[in-house]
């Protein structure tokens, strides 16, 4: 997590909501503690300013041609390596890949959150029978070298590389725009960028979660991808001669969703699935930026929620439904405050929560554990410098099975971008 909190202001103010190889180590100083859950509550809304999303989606579909995820992967444009062994002091290895060289060293396009199709579906392939996909988003920092000089112009908000994993040995990809439909000038069916730091994704059936920190979760219709024109880098939705345009990419995702804060202030700075739980349960984790004294940053403006809050990092739960692919309830579940700071994302089996602890550029991070209601966190095992998000995937998971359960991380440094699984027990 790179990104200044500057740049999270000013991408919040762009685009606003409309009312987040070592062996197993000895035990890490932190602590756990359950509060009370009926203090964190969201409000799911269905539209923004200019109308429904659904509304939305619908006029742009009569000007674009939908397209499915495997539509996307036939047409990946992009290949990755396999990886042969562990990133520099990776510990509990299974298996991963990198980046092409153009996405390994941009300094604009910063990776962060991860899922796969093994949270979509529990069978792990997508469609049903279908492929192995690996999701990882990316933001874009318009001022890489955090100067307070804009290096780049125009924030082209957050991308999401659709990767086929289905051949381990050869992986490729292709990278899709995130985009929030709106009505244009007219009345015209137009979408704009959406401008967060996308620091935790989560897929689940034909939904993609996505964290908006000061805000709570948006959501995106997988089932509604369109195709769109491309050779203007630099253009963002409808043109003037009646062409949609995305940043020269082919394909945009649109939002058609989203659950906005209403309770005690929260963070939203990463998310990932239960499937242990029951019913299926996402956790959402905050980031703070002391490891010795975590404290959560609240300040500045434009806070969904009710002004009261709680200073430590928090892990907290809401409920899914399986058949609407929505929250089950608005109202959280579970909360467990963490004395950890630099948590970059988050994954739990029911009781137990594994978070990935970063550690600045220069250092490795580290992936632990901790179980709620206790004080007795433990470090599982090493991660690579620069870890983010977590997915967790069970060994279990029938279609796509390994030998025992792993969770998936990945790396943000430019030219030390891996993305790579541990096993769950750091062996």
């Amino acid at each position: 997590m790179t990104m200044s909190r500057r740049t999270i202001i000013k991408g919040m103010a762009a685009a606003p909501f409309v009312t987040a190889a070592g062996a197993a180590l000895a035990p890490a100083t932190a602590e756990a503690a359950t509060i009370t859950p009926g203090q964190f509550t969201l409000a799911e809304r269905t539209s923004n300013a200019s109308g429904t999303f659904a509304d939305h989606i619908a006029g742009l579909a009569r000007a674009l041609p939908r397209a499915q995820i495997s539509d996307v992967l036939a047409v990946a444009n992009r290949d990755a390596t396999r990886l042969s062994s562990a990133p520099a002091g990776v510990g509990g290895f299974s298996h991963g890949f990198t980046w092409n060289t153009g996405d390994q060293d941009a300094v604009e396009w910063i990776p962060q959150g991860i899922t796969t199709s093994a949270d979509a579906l529990g069978a792990g392939l997508w469609p049903a029978g279908g492929k192995r996909v690996v999701l990882v988003s990316w933001y874009f920092e318009t001022d890489p070298d955090d100067n307070g000089v804009d290096d780049f112009l125009i924030d082209k908000g957050i991308r999401v590389s659709f990767v086929d994993y289905t051949s381990a040995a050869a992986p490729v990809y292709r990278h899709v725009l995130l985009v929030e439909p709106v009505r244009g000038a007219g009345g015209t069916f137009t979408y704009e960028p959406v401008r967060k730091h996308a620091g935790g994704i989560m897929w689940y059936g034909n939904r993609l979660y996505v964290v908006d920190t000061y805000k709570g979760l948006r959501v995106f219709d997988l089932d509604s991808i369109l195709e769109v024109s491309t050779g203007l880098p630099d253009a963002c939705g409808l043109q003037s001669d009646g062409s949609y345009h995305a940043y020269d990419y082919r394909f945009v995702l649109p939002q058609c969703g989203a659950y906005d804060n209403t309770g005690t202030l929260l963070r939203f700075s990463a998310i990932g699935l239960d499937r242990a739980s029951s019913p299926d349960s996402l956790t959402v984790s905050e980031y703070a930026t002391s490891l010795t004294s975590p404290v959560v940053d609240y300040s500045g403006t434009g806070w969904n929620g009710n002004g009261t809050k709680v200073d430590l990092p928090k892990i907290v739960r809401w409920p899914l439904d399986y058949t609407t692919r929505k929250l089950a309830a608005t109202t959280a579940t579970e909360a467990v405050t963490v004395k950890q700071g630099k948590i970059q994302g988050v994954v739990s089996r029911q009781s137990k929560h594994y978070l990935p602890q970063s550690n600045g550029p220069s250092s490795n991070g580290y992936l632990k554990t901790v179980t709620s209601g206790t004080d007795v966190p433990s470090t599982v095992v090493r991660l690579g410098v620069g870890s983010e998000d977590l997915s967790f995937h069970s060994g279990t998971t029938t279609d796509w099975a390994y030998r025992e359960s792993v969770i998936w991380n990945l790396s943000e440094y430019a030219g030390r971008r891996d993305v790579y699984a541990v096993f769950a027990d750091g062996s």
